[in-house]
């Protein structure tokens, strides 16, 4: 009796034999992938039926398909889930929409999550391409647990987003004394942090590996927060000392 399986046991190039990476390298992606707790939950098959990709706002605007990478998923294309880690996972915006609109229940936003995720974890170029941009806002989020302040979205800061910066870069001074909304806070105003949270926050990025996994992305980025943190620790360890005396 003749079992067919939904697994693509070819990978690569058919007309080469030479793939991109080991078999075992790329099995090793995909094991951390699938082992994922979330991937059950976001992955329980596929119907092929596009609706995640009609109603993505990304296809419309970028070489993306939510559907193209359920499908690889789902079949365990392991050299396409590689190749589709390089670009294609990073421009999906996690609306969400996907997820709201599958009828079988499935998530590629959150496959895509997971997908970036191990991307990082394996030190992929792509995402020291995506997230080196971000290392201001990334600093002010890791070394201090707060929000992101307005004015961190600058032509500056994010020279590559092109002409479209001006839409989002506003004269905030002005800006807030004709709207004064509370939560229109900017790098000089916004909310001060907890020494103790400032801390605690630490020892969790710290014993839950995202330290160490911003040290393979961006080794400066991870000097500059790992000194201002060990500056925070020695301040409290200098507290509770003036505290028992």
């Amino acid at each position: 009796m003749h079992h067919s399986s939904r697994v693509q046991k070819q990978i690569g190039d058919p007309v080469s034999d030479t793939p991109i990476l080991p078999r075992a390298k790329l099995q090793e992606i995909f094991d951390d992938i699938q082992n994922d707790m979330r991937f059950d939950h976001e992955l329980n098959g596929c119907l092929n039926c596009g609706i995640c990709t009609a109603t993505c706002p990304a296809a419309h605007y970028y070489d993306f398909s939510p559907r193209e990478i359920v499908q690889l998923l789902w079949t365990e294309n392991l050299e396409a889930i590689y190749d589709a880690m390089q670009e294609k996972i990073w421009a999906c915006a996690q609306c969400m929409t996907c997820a709201a609109r599958c009828p079988f229940g499935n998530s590629p936003g959150g496959l895509i999550m997971i997908m970036r995720e191990a991307a990082i974890k394996h030190n992929m170029e792509s995402a020291k391409n995506v997230l080196r941009p971000f290392s201001r806002v990334m600093l002010k989020l890791i070394s201090t647990g707060n929000q992101l302040s307005p004015d961190m979205i600058n032509p500056d800061h994010f020279a590559d987003w092109g002409p479209n910066i001006s839409k989002v870069h506003a004269p905030l001074a002005l800006l807030r004394k004709a709207i004064p909304m509370a939560t229109l806070n900017t790098v000089k105003t916004a909310w001060e942090v907890n020494l103790k949270t400032s801390v605690e926050l630490y020892t969790i990025w710290a014993e839950t590996g995202v330290l160490n996994q911003l040290e393979t992305i961006d080794e400066n980025l991870f000097d500059v927060i790992s000194d201002i943190m060990d500056e925070k620790r020695d301040d409290w360890s200098d507290f509770l000392d003036d505290q028992d005396d």
